[in-house]
């Protein structure tokens, strides 16, 4: 005589897909998450103003490109944080969790403003030379810290990453008062306003900040530099054997300590860069907002490209027009900045939840009958 069991398995199993998604199915993932993203966002405006949701994202895309010259600041933020991401991709994908961007910017950037303001009588392009050169070194010391105590001491590179921003911090405020001009208005105000000494010069317009065309060729020119490093070099290989497992590497003779100082060192050099970028072809100035979290917004460029360098340029333009979107919308519209800002976090939410679906399947199962 058969007895017949039933037995129940959960409504819904989460499961890793088991193989790559063609480019066409993800992508096709993460548009679906923006239009959901944009229909709870059209529901919050109509519930909170009642204007036409079609009107707020027209000023967000006016916001961030309206004009000539919102384009070109556009372009202008969107290269200084895609350097940004690219210069910790190497890092995360890893598994060296570098927070210190904010501080390998702002040491960057302290670097290239004291290149502006002693070396000013230097020719143009030795100057500049010096100082994406000095830029470059400034981050790399700021990464190479974390990386040797982390390969000597097995340190937690994440607190003392996010620790050497607040070193990096002070040490801007120091310079900011040595430098500040006029005296005691802890400002330092433009450098080198009239001469332009040490600013990137311009590429396309003849106009003094309306032309950010060589922060765009600088970082675009990284970009590749880092996409065929990380793809195409025996560095980027160990990198990828380390991120999948520590103990894989060691196993296939991969010298992991020194791969992470060298990495590591890498990193903090590109974000080093971003602080020249910042200094000389943006700003012209330095503060202790010069950084401005976008060393920590980088890292979601980073990880919703899956690390892939080309791939960072999308996502660095869409939350730079987020950003000027939300700005405009709170002015249009006299709303607070938590508002406009609640519709960018939504925005992103959404998107970063639409990874999920890309790296995860969800399988539905009833009840299964066995004899």
């Amino acid at each position: 005589m058969s007895t017949v069991t039933t037995t129940r398995e959960p409504l819904i199993r989460i499961s890793k897909r088991g193989g790559v998604l063609p480019a066409w199915k993800s992508w096709g993932i993460r548009l679906i998450g923006l239009a959901l993203s944009l229909v709870v966002c059209g529901l919050l405006i109509v519930a909170l103003i009642g204007i036409n949701p079609l009107k707020v994202y027209g000023t967000i895309i006016d916001g961030a490109l309206g004009t000539s010259k919102r384009t070109w600041v556009t372009i202008r933020d969107s290269m200084t944080m895609l350097c940004i991401a690219v210069g910790l991709a190497p890092a995360f994908k890893m598994r060296f969790w570098n927070i210190g961007a904010e501080g390998q910017i702002l040491v960057g950037g302290i670097a290239t403003a004291a290149c502006m303001i002693y070396l000013k009588s230097l020719p143009t392009f030795l100057l500049l030379i010096i100082m994406i050169a000095v830029s470059l070194l400034a981050g790399a010391v700021w990464g190479f810290l974390p990386g040797f105590f982390k390969a000597k001491w097995n340190t937690n590179e994440t607190l003392f990453t996010l620790m050497m921003n607040y070193i990096a911090l002070q040490l801007t405020s120091f310079f900011v008062a040595k430098w500040e001009t006029p005296y005691g208005s802890n400002k330092v105000g433009m450098i080198n306003a009239t001469g332009h000494e040490g600013w990137l010069p311009n590429l396309f317009s003849d106009g003094f900040n309306k032309d950010f065309g060589w922060n765009v060729v600088i970082v675009l020119a990284v970009t590749l530099f880092m996409y065929l490093y990380m793809n195409k070099s025996k560095h980027g290989y160990e990198i990828a054997v380390i991120g999948d497992s520590e103990n894989t590497a060691r196993y296939a003779g991969i010298r992991v300590n020194k791969a992470y100082v060298r990495t590591i060192v890498l990193s903090g050099a590109i974000c080093g860069l971003a602080g020249f970028i910042a200094v000389s072809g943006a700003s012209h100035t330095i503060s202790t907002s010069t950084a401005g979290g976008r060393g920590f917004t980088a890292i979601i460029v980073a990880w919703l490209a899956q690390f892939n360098s080309v791939v960072m340029i999308i996502f660095s333009f869409l939350l730079i027009i987020l950003e000027k979107g939300a700005q405009a919308i709170a002015s249009q519209y006299g709303l607070s900045q938590e508002v406009s800002e609640m519709i960018t976090g939504i925005i992103l939410f959404f998107i970063l939840g639409s990874e999920f679906f890309v790296n995860y399947t969800l399988r539905f199962r009833g009840k299964k009958v066995t004899k």
